[in-house]
C-alpha cells in the first residue's frame, strides 16, 4: 500500500507535520530529497513555497490550508485514490483518551487516538468529510461505561447508526496505552452484532452496572476475588481497565 511522504526545508512546518502525523498513527517517510522518491510514495506533503519543486502529481501544500489536520486529511484522501466507499465504520474504544479508527469497504484506513472523550465528536465529524460513503455506522465498545454513555450522547445528533459491540476479545499486546486503544479500536470497528443505540443513554452508573464489572472481575480471576465498589466504578468511569483492576487487587 502506498504511503505518504514528507518533504520541506521549513523546519517549523516539519516538525508541526510530524507531530500531527505521529499522533495519528500515520506511517511516512521524510524525504531529505526529491531525487530519489521511493516507489511506495503516493502522496508527498510540502509547503506551498516547495510545491511547485514536487516531481509527484499527487503533493499537498500543507500550509495552503487551515490546520495541518485539514492538509493531511486531503492527503489521505489523495492516497486512497477512492471517490466513494459502499461501507464506512468507525470504531472507538471509549476511555479517558479514547481510540478512534476507519474501515472503509473492509480495510483499515486509519486509526488514531484523541485527548477527550468530547473530542470524538469532531473527530468523527472530520472521518465524514475526507470519506465520503453510500453508509456510515459507527461501531463502540461496551466498556468504561460512564465515558462511552458520554461519547455515544455526543453523537446522536450526527444522525448515524451506533452499535456498543463487546470488545472483551479486542485486548491488545502493545505496551503503550495509546497504541492499544487505536489497536482496539481498529478492531472494534470490524466487529458486528452490537445493540442498536435508540437514545441518549444514562451518565450516571447504576448498581446493575457496578454489579456487573464485579461479576466480571471473579469470571476473570476465574473465582479468586471480587473487585470493591469503589474499583468497580473507576473501571466503568475508564479510569483503569478491568484487567489492571483485577492484577491491582489480586498483586
Amino acid at each position: 500500500m502506498k504511503t505518504l511522504g514528507v518533504y520541506t526545508k521549513d523546519f517549523s512546518l516539519y516538525h508541526d507535520l510530524i507531530s500531527v502525523l505521529k499522533r495519528r498513527a500515520l506511517s511516512y517517510v521524510s524525504l531529505s530529497s526529491l531525487d530519489d522518491i521511493p516507489r511506495r510514495v503516493g502522496v508527498i506533503l510540502t509547503s506551498e513555497e516547495e510545491l511547485a519543486s514536487v516531481p509527484l502529481l499527487k503533493a499537498v501544500a500543507v500550509d495552503a490550508y487551515d490546520s495541518v489536520d485539514n492538509a493531511v486529511d486531503l492527503a489521505l484522501q489523495k492516497l486512497t485514490g477512492k471517490e466513494l466507499y459502499s461501507k464506512l465504520f468507525i470504531g472507538i474504544d471509549p476511555g479517558e483518551r479514547p481510540g478512534v479508527a476507519v474501515v472503509g469497504d473492509d480495510i483499515l484506513l486509519q486509526k488514531t487516538s484523541v485527548e477527550d472523550p468530547m473530542d470524538v465528536v469532531s473527530e468523527v465529524r472530520r472521518i465524514q468529510r475526507v470519506y465520503p460513503a453510500k453508509e456510515l455506522g459507527i461501531r463502540i465498545g461496551h466498556g468504561s461505561v460512564i465515558l462511552r454513555n458520554r461519547i455515544i450522547n455526543s453523537l446522536i445528533p450526527l444522525e448515524i447508526p451506533i452499535e456498543i459491540v463487546d470488545e472483551t476479545r479486542t485486548t491488545m499486546a502493545a505496551t503503550q496505552r495509546s497504541e492499544r486503544d487505536r489497536e482496539a479500536a481498529a478492531a472494534i470497528a470490524m466487529l458486528n452484532g452490537g445493540g442498536r443505540v435508540q437514545t441518549r443513554l444514562p451518565l450516571e452508573p447504576t448498581r446493575g452496572a457496578i454489579r456487573n464489572v464485579q461479576k466480571h472481575s471473579r469470571q476473570l480471576s476465574e473465582g479468586r476475588l471480587t473487585i470493591s465498589e469503589d474499583m468497580a466504578l473507576r473501571v466503568l468511569r475508564g479510569e483503569l481497565s478491568l484487567l489492571e483492576a483485577v492484577e491491582g487487587v489480586h498483586g
